[in-house]
């Protein structure tokens, strides 16, 4: 995924909390809002906020938050989302609708039914999971326009 996509139109960096489930999502809002500002489509402006927002959420659940950076390229957004959180076991398997090893906590909020990477990957055209069980884990995603 070290493709050279050109010059960069733009960067965003945002810090993921993750102990607070009311500002998930906050990062993808503001990644929502400069795509529509700059005249991207809004289908891929819903692709890019969807696959952001399941991001934030898995960082929260499973990684006590991390990072996501948003590089917006002429033809291309890139998403890059880093956290130190346990690591994924089997991402395999986490990529299967449906699996999820959020606990009942977190699943009594409505969240943690195993939609979180299926959906990333629906919505990226390419998308890379590189995570290391204890170090954290890594989720690299590209939406084309």
């Amino acid at each position: 995924m070290n493709k050279d996509f050109g010059e960069e139109l733009m960067r965003f960096h945002f810090e993921i909390d993750g102990e607070n489930f009311t500002s998930a999502g906050q990062a993808s809002m503001s990644v929502k809002k400069s795509l529509g500002q700059i005249g991207i489509a809004p289908d891929i402006i819903r692709k890019v906020s969807i696959a952001m927002y399941e991001g934030e959420i898995n960082m929260v659940i499973h990684a006590e938050g991390g990072t996501a950076d948003v590089i917006i390229y002429p033809n291309t957004v890139k998403i890059i989302l880093q956290d130190e959180g346990p690591g994924i076991a089997d991402v395999d398997k986490a990529m299967q609708e449906g699996f999820s090893t959020a606990p009942d906590t977190i699943r009594s909020l409505g969240f943690g039914a195993g939609m979180g990477l299926p959906n990333m990957r629906k919505n990226a055209d390419d998308i890379s999971v590189e995570s290391k069980i204890g170090i954290g884990t890594t989720v690299t995603m590209v939406v084309n326009y």
